[in-house]
């Protein structure tokens, strides 16, 4: 049994005497939210990992309010369900992240799990402790691209005391990944080996209401030590215009073990100036005009020469820190960088990236709810493994998205993603990519 679902155990005990409370029960919220996906992932090179699947899942969520005194108290709790709805035979390569792998390969008919937090609010100081925590910060994010989130164990906590700073702290120990419904380490992609430790601390100053400045320091022992600065900034040109700056720069180091058999990191398969050792700077810029419903966007990355950007993603370690390649779901993260795309990421040594996108909002046609977007990301001076050489990829992406807004199936989404990835040299297989996704959550209370 988990220590998380034990402490939920025990808080619930302490709240059943003030269930009563005024706050606890008047501002809980339940919902259940439902996605239906079609996943079709078209390796064009060997085909070996492609797959084509579609599912169902369900999460229900807890969120209770807080008792009443100088600390209140209170829990969240989550359940999430998976179903294979349909693969077709032969469509689920052992290393699908969208489904469980069965002992012989084949995609598990559903999967599920369960996961708890207990709460406590200070003041405008809030802790949490438990096993479904979803953190949003820029040296964290927690990943929801296929049926059901990625989720983390540990605690946080979140202070507001100051006008205008919003401070973030906490550990992490465990993570449940978004096809799993078991919990692995933490870990780097390429790594053989875990850790039980992922430390951060940072926060968010907004000086003043156009003006954003961030700063965050994490820690996944034996493995890397990260600083992040951030700026944000909108100015606004007129009543229908604005113009967004966003600037970001990660400055990643190894730590303790790292480096080490078991403890090395992969650099993203590309080169490395001391091998399996977290070493890199990373800077992006992103600025965007928006126009009434237009938005034009245009950015640079530059990934440092030294090796690959590094973010936390377990892969296929599992609990007891071995590997196998055919471990459920397991794997799949996101990161705070603009490139984090829909099919690659564009954080190889060396790379340097240009971007761009446009989006419409059409309710400025008079159809609300419905957004369309295209995008094009090119990575080029991508360092090989030796060192001696580069390559370079480039990725197309479009998507259309449409929110009902009333009657009946109101708050109903439908999205439809497409992309291309190519690349040459050392690079990943070219592949073809469509999402069919349809959203619905109902609130019970």
């Amino acid at each position: 049994m988990y220590k998380s679902t034990l402490a939920f155990a025990v808080a619930v005990g302490v709240l059943a005497q003030q269930a009563n409370a005024a706050g606890f029960v008047e501002d809980s919220k339940l919902s259940l939210s439902s996605r239906t996906m079609y996943f079709d992932h078209d390796d064009r090179d060997t085909g070996s990992g492609s797959s084509r699947e579609s599912g169902q899942g369900f999460k229900l969520d807890y969120i209770s309010g807080f008792t009443e005194g100088v600390v209140g108290f209170g829990v969240d709790a989550q359940a999430l369900w998976g179903i294979h709805l349909d693969g077709g035979k032969g469509h689920h390569p052992n290393t699908s992240n969208f489904f469980p792998s069965d002992t012989d390969g084949s995609a598990v008919s559903q999967w599920g799990r369960f996961g708890a937090n207990a709460k406590a609010r200070f003041s405008k100081t809030e802790a949490h402790f438990g096993s479904a925590l979803a953190p949003n910060l820029p040296i964290l994010v927690s990943n929801d691209g296929r049926l059901l989130p990625q989720t983390f164990e540990g605690g946080t906590i979140q202070s507001k005391e100051i006008d205008s700073l919003t401070l973030n702290a906490g550990q992490l120990t465990h993570a449940m990944g978004r096809a799993s419904s078991n919990r692995t380490g933490l870990s780097v992609a390429g790594a053989s080996q875990d850790s039980n430790k992922f430390q951060f601390a940072g926060g968010d100053w907004k000086v003043t209401k156009d003006l954003t400045l961030q700063y965050y320091y994490s820690n996944l022992e034996d493995f890397y030590k990260q600083h992040f600065l951030g700026l944000v900034h909108v100015y606004p040109i007129a009543e229908d215009q604005s113009f967004k700056t966003d600037l970001r720069y990660f400055d990643s180091s190894s730590d303790g073990k790292n480096g080490e058999t078991g403890y090395a990191f992969n650099n993203n398969n590309g080169y490395a100036k001391n091998t399996g050792e977290v070493d890199n700077k990373t800077w992006s810029a992103m600025f965007t005009y928006t126009l009434g419903g237009h938005a034009f966007l245009l950015g640079h990355q530059q990934i440092g020469d030294d090796g690959g950007f590094v973010w936390m993603n377990q892969g296929n370690v599992r609990k007891d820190g071995t590997t196998d390649t055919s471990l459920e779901g397991a794997a799949g993260a996101s990161f705070y960088l603009f490139t984090d795309s829909m099919i690659n990421q564009f954080a190889r040594a060396g790379e340097n990236t240009t971007f761009g996108q446009y989006s419409y909002d059409f309710a400025r046609l008079g159809v609300p709810g419905l957004k369309t977007s295209i995008s094009y990301l090119r990575g080029d001076d991508i360092r090989n493994q030796s060192g001696n050489g580069s390559y370079n990829e480039w990725e197309r992406d479009a998507r259309i998205d449409y929110v009902i807004q009333e009657g009946t199936f109101k708050g109903l989404g439908t999205s439809l993603r497409h992309g291309v990835y190519r690349g040459s040299g050392e690079a990943g297989a070219d592949v073809d990519q469509t999402r069919l996704i349809f959203n619905y959550t109902y609130s019970f209370m």
